[in-house]
C-alpha cells in the first residue's frame, strides 16, 4: 500500500482512509466494531464532522486510549467565532482528545481570510496557538471557492469531491494543490454511491501521489473490500481504463451527487435520493427502490412548493425541482413496466 503525505502537514498515512459520515447511521456497538477493524486493517486517518450527528462520539468511544496511533480530522459548520469555539470544544470532548490533527471549515461559501471582518480565520489561528488543532483545512463543493482557498495559501489541506467522473477543471484543482504543496482529501470517491466498482475508484485515486481518499463506510463488508486493497491495491490498467471511459460516457450531464446540503425540504421530499432515483435503480438495482415506502417518498415530489430553497443551497448549482420532476416521471414509467431497468 502506497503511503502519501498530505502537503506540508507532514501527515503520512496509507492512501486508503476512513470517512466517518455513514457511521452515524449504525448503532454504537457496530460503529466500534467497524472502526476498530479499520484500524486493525491498516487505516490510520479518520475524518468526521460536528455536523455528522453522533459520528464524533462514536469515534471517541472506539479509539479511547489510542489517540497517538491515529490521525483525526473534523470540521465546523460554525459561521461566527462563538459557534466556532463552541463546536470545537464539543468536538474535542466527544472525540475524547485535547487536539485535532486537522480542523476544517465545513462546506464554505467563501474563503475565510485574516482581517475579512468575520473573525473566522483568526479563530483557527487562536485554536492552533492553544494547541487544540495542528493544521488548518477547508472543505468546499463549489469549484471557484475551492480554487480561491488553494490560491490564498492560508490552508494546509483542501477536502473536495473527487472521482473518476471529475471534470477537467476539477483535475486542474487537484494539480494546483500539488503545485502549492497543499494536501488534497478526496471525498465522494464513489460519487455519492453512483459508482459501484471499487477497484476502478481505487486505481483512479492511486494515480495521484498527494491525494488521500476517504471512503464513506457503514457496513463491515464495505470496509473489508477497501481493506483488501491494503496488500493488493488495484492499479490502472487497460481494462479499468476502458471501464472508466464507458462510465464517463453514461454519466455525462447534470446529476445529483446525494450530498444532502439541500435538505431539509419544506415539502418533506427526500431530495438527495429522489433527485437521482433514475440512476440508482439502474446502477444499484434493488427491489427496495421500488418498495411501497419509496413509492410514497417519490409521490411527495407532487407536493413540491417550487420555493427554490434547494437550488440556492445546492453546491453544484443544479435545477433541483426539474431533476425531481424528471426522476418522478421516469420512476412512474418503471413502475408501470414501460421502462425496463434490468
Amino acid at each position: 500500500m502506497k503511503m502519501i503525505t498530505l502537503g506540508s502537514t507532514g501527515i503520512t498515512v496509507p492512501q486508503n482512509a476512513f470517512g466517518a459520515l455513514p457511521i452515524q447511521r449504525v448503532c454504537p456497538e457496530t460503529a466500534t466494531q467497524i472502526l476498530r477493524r479499520a484500524y486493525d486493517g491498516g487505516m490510520r486517518f479518520f475524518d468526521t464532522a460536528r455536523a455528522y450527528s453522533d459520528s464524533e462520539e462514536k469515534l471517541g468511544a472506539a479509539f479511547e486510549g489510542m489517540r497517538d496511533r491515529i490521525y483525526l480530522a473534523s470540521k465546523t459548520m460554525g459561521r461566527t467565532p462563538e459557534d466556532f469555539r463552541s463546536q470545537l470544544d464539543t468536538t474535542l470532548r466527544l472525540l475524547k482528545t485535547d487536539y485535532l490533527d486537522i480542523y476544517q471549515f465545513h462546506c464554505v461559501d467563501q474563503c475565510y481570510r485574516p482581517g475579512d471582518g468575520t473573525g473566522m480565520y483568526e479563530c483557527m489561528l487562536e485554536a492552533k496557538e492553544q494547541g487544540k488543532i495542528r493544521h488548518i483545512g477547508v472543505t468546499a463543493h463549489k469549484l471557484n471557492v475551492a480554487r480561491e482557498c488553494v490560491e490564498s495559501g492560508l490552508y494546509e489541506t483542501l477536502q473536495y469531491p473527487f472521482s473518476y467522473l471529475s471534470s477537467p477543471q476539477e483535475l486542474e484543482l487537484v494539480e494546483l494543490c500539488r503545485e502549492r504543496g497543499m494536501g488534497f482529501i478526496a471525498m465522494k470517491g464513489l460519487a455519492g454511491g453512483l459508482l459501484t466498482n471499487s477497484r476502478a475508484a481505487f486505481a483512479f485515486m492511486a494515480q495521484f501521489d498527494h491525494v488521500l481518499p476517504i471512503w464513506g463506510i457503514q457496513k463491515m463488508e464495505e470496509l473489508e473490500e477497501w481493506l483488501s486493497y491494503m496488500e493488493c491495491p488495484p492499479v490502472m490498467d487497460e481494462e479499468l481504463s476502458r471501464f472508466i471511459e464507458k462510465e464517463k460516457t453514461e454519466l455525462t450531464g447534470e446529476f445529483c451527487r446525494g450530498c444532502g446540503y439541500c435538505m431539509p425540504c419544506p415539502a418533506g421530499i427526500l431530495i438527495n435520493s429522489c433527485a437521482r432515483m433514475s440512476l440508482m435503480v439502474r446502477r444499484a438495482p434493488s427491489d427496495n427502490w421500488l418498495s411501497a415506502t419509496w413509492q410514497e417518498n417519490m409521490k411527495k415530489i407532487e407536493d413540491c412548493l417550487h420555493c427554490g430553497k434547494c437550488m440556492k443551497k445546492c453546491p453544484y448549482g443544479l435545477n433541483t425541482p426539474e431533476l425531481l420532476r424528471k426522476n418522478y416521471e421516469d420512476y412512474k414509467k418503471i413502475l408501470a413496466g414501460e421502462v425496463k431497468v434490468r
